[in-house]
C-alpha cells in the first residue's frame, strides 16, 4: 500500500478538551448546588422529567468525552 492511499486521521483533541471541560463543569455545578438540584428535582409534576433529562445530558457529554479521549489515545473499534 502506498503512503498516498493511507488517509491521515486527525485526532479529535479539541473535541476531547471541549467535552472534558463541559463534563467537569457540569459535575462541579451538580456537586456544589446539591440543595437546589434536590429541591428542584423532587417537586413532582413536570419537574419529574428533570432527572431523566439530566441523566441523558450527563450521559451524552461524558460519552462524547470518553469516545474522543480513546480516539486521541489511538484506541479504535475493530472494523
Amino acid at each position: 500500500m502506498s503512503t498516498q492511499n493511507k488517509a491521515i486521521k486527525k485526532k479529535p483533541v479539541m473535541a476531547m478538551l471541549l467535552f472534558g471541560c463541559v463534563s467537569l463543569t457540569a459535575y462541579f455545578y451538580l456537586m456544589t448546588h446539591q440543595g437546589l438540584v434536590t429541591e428542584t428535582f423532587t417537586k413532582g409534576g413536570w419537574y419529574a422529567a428533570f432527572p431523566i433529562l439530566a441523566a441523558f445530558a450527563f450521559s451524552f457529554i461524558h460519552g462524547a468525552f470518553a469516545s474522543n479521549l480513546l480516539s486521541v489515545f489511538g484506541i479504535e473499534a475493530k472494523k
